[in-house]
């Protein structure tokens, strides 16, 4: 055992963190440091008790006056709270909790511009990290900056760098939890130890009162794929979701409400990790960080997994806009978009990008399907469509003034199959959008991407390997959905219509 995993041990202890005996950490330079069970657990197993004070969140650490006076919160807040306990050493709380840490995760964000343009270029991820390191550098300069510029505050600037930022920032956004309303996200050391498997966890996470006589606990399921509600996010509750983000995890609290939910509530909170299902002696033991795919993985928290059911590949609007004008003119493209808008449509939006989803079985969104079919659309039904939609505003109302033909398919589609849109025009349309989009991965083959996988180390050229898992998946469904658009059986108009006149 290595001495870092016997301090933080002591450590704990310390702290009033109580784990089971029948936990194992191990530490090996190849893998890092993992859970194991010693013995058989059952489902339902105690196997850690962790006081919510041992977290190092905003509000326990050291820097809690400096940050609620510079008004730092979310991940920026929680980033300068271990930037700050850093630049403490040994007379930080959570310095025997550090000291196990690796200085930072290997994330995208953390790679050189020259890596990123190599290694993700053609990814869902390509843009993203590109964008989110000129965001992470920004709040640096404005937030950061300014008070290791103050001589009033005597901060070290060996600590407070923008690179030491990026660490902390990788950090917290690979290693935080979601803990409750008041304290935020924060790290919560051993719970943080656990490697992923999605979908299939062997632990989850309770929070109890120690004053509860009753011994009622609520508890919440570690999956990042189920939205919490308001409702579920009260402050006796904790959720386990792993991995915080700028945009959701701001406190709700007014700050007159803080101290005394501090003073009164908090110190008498304490996370559990239960055993859910059986677990042979030997095996790891696995936490989850939800049902995500491996653009998402890799993203927040630098690894990837072979065949995840999760993954998809994003066809962006712009992408389209431009095989349409291709085709036909600009003015012909926006023409069809706007009336594809007018009858209620939209895609998906993110970080002011619209764009459709393929799923990992390679169909594409409905929404694109309806948007090519519009695009499509003989210049007589376009005009009936058109005229109706300006009229009556919706594609219901325009059920009653349409004839039959393709403009009716269009506004009863809703009803209808999927099949009904698979025209032999939209058919083709997907084959070569699929091809324009796999050539944003350069100039080689998917057959070149999966050899070089097969010959990669995933523990020596880390970056390498999670990147190619990444690109041939993408590439995977791409190809699937050529295969969906080569293959699919399509219905006969005049069936279809049938079908659809008994609704």
């Amino acid at each position: 055992m290595y001495r870092r995993v016997r301090v933080f041990k002591r450590w704990m202890k310390s702290q009033g963190i109580d784990v089971s005996d029948a936990l194992h950490l191990t530490d090996t330079e190849a893998e890092g440091i993992s859970v194991r069970a010693l013995c058989d657990l059952n489902e339902g197993d105690l196997v850690a008790t962790i006081p919510k004070q041992s977290c190092l969140t905003m509000k326990t650490s050291a820097a809690r006056p400096l940050i609620e006076s510079a008004g730092l919160d979310g991940a920026l807040g929680l980033s300068f709270a271990v930037m700050y306990e850093r630049s403490l050493g040994e007379q930080s709380q959570w310095a025997g909790y550090l000291q196990l840490l690796p200085e930072f995760e290997c994330l995208p964000l953390l790679w050189s511009p020259f890596e990123i343009d190599t290694l993700l270029s053609g990814t869902e991820l390509h843009k993203i990290v590109k964008e989110d390191k000129g965001h992470i550098k920004e709040d640096w300069k404005a937030c950061i900056m300014p008070l290791v510029g103050s001589a009033d505050l005597h901060l070290d600037s060996r600590y407070f760098g923008v690179e030491q930022y990026f660490a902390a920032k990788s950090l917290v956004a690979s290693r935080s939890f979601e803990i409750d309303d008041f304290h935020g996200f924060g790290m919560v050391p051993f719970a943080d130890l656990f490697n992923h498997r999605t979908g299939d966890e062997d632990v989850h996470f309770t929070c109890i009162s120690s004053h509860d006589d009753n011994g009622i606990n609520d508890e919440q399921n570690n999956d990042k794929s189920v939205g919490a509600t308001d409702e579920d996010l009260e402050e006796s509750s904790f959720s386990g979701k792993r991995g915080a983000s700028d945009g959701d995890e701001k406190s709700s609290h007014s700050g007159s409400d803080l101290q005394s939910s501090l003073d009164m509530d908090d110190d008498s909170m304490v996370l559990e990790m239960i055993i859910i299902k059986h677990v042979k002696a030997g095996a790891e033991v696995f936490n989850t960080y939800g049902l995500m795919g491996n653009s998402a993985l890799l993203h927040r928290y630098g690894f990837t997994e072979l065949e995840n059911k999760y993954d998809i590949v994003n066809i962006d609007l712009e992408l389209i806009l431009k095989w349409c004008t291709s085709r036909f003119s600009s003015r012909y493209a926006r023409a069809r978009l706007l009336l594809w808008r007018r009858l209620g449509y939209s895609g998906c939006v993110s970080q002011n990008s619209e764009y459709f989803e393929i799923s990992y079985q390679g169909e594409p969104q409905i929404e694109l399907l309806l948007l090519l079919y519009v695009m499509l659309l003989p210049d007589e039904a376009y005009q009936v469509v058109d005229i109706s939609a300006s009229v009556e505003g919706n594609a219901d109302a325009c059920k009653s003034t349409t004839s039959e033909g393709d403009s009716q398919v269009l506004l009863g589609i809703t009803k209808m199959s999927k099949d009904l849109l698979l025209t032999v025009n939209v058919r083709e349309a997907l084959l070569e959008l699929a091809d324009i989009r796999d050539h944003l991965y350069g100039p080689n083959s998917i057959e070149d991407d999966v050899d070089r996988l097969n010959r990669c180390c995933g523990t020596r050229e880390r970056k390498m390997y999670h990147s190619l898992v990444l690109r041939v998946s993408e590439r995977g469904i791409l190809k699937k959905l050529k295969n969906y658009a080569a293959t699919c059986a399509v219905h006969s108009l005049k069936g279809a219509r049938k079908k659809m006149k008994s609704h």
